[in-house]
């Protein structure tokens, strides 16, 4: 079975040869899990796990955007990041 385009823009992450910055990496996650799984229904993160509350705000900042919009948007910036970091 042929992969996904998200699939293929995930692949091409793996093959980064340098780290994007923090923020790049939190538009990444918050896009990707907006595609894949839709509005953040989840529970905030404890005080102070403050990994998992700055991913569980970046993919509530795409709550609203429809599963499509932010494959789109989540393949955009992988081919953004690409011309950068490969």
């Amino acid at each position: 079975m042929k992969p996904s385009k998200l699939e293929e823009a995930v692949a091409l992450t793996q093959k980064f040869t340098s780290k994007p910055s923090t923020e790049e990496l939190l538009k990444l996650y918050g896009l990707y899990k907006q595609a894949t799984e839709g509005d953040n229904e989840a529970e905030r993160p404890g005080g102070f796990d403050f990994k998992a509350a700055a991913k569980y705000n970046s993919w509530l900042a795409f709550k609203g955007k429809s599963k499509a919009e932010a494959a789109e948007e989540y393949m955009g910036l992988v081919e953004k990041l690409a011309e950068k970091y490969i």
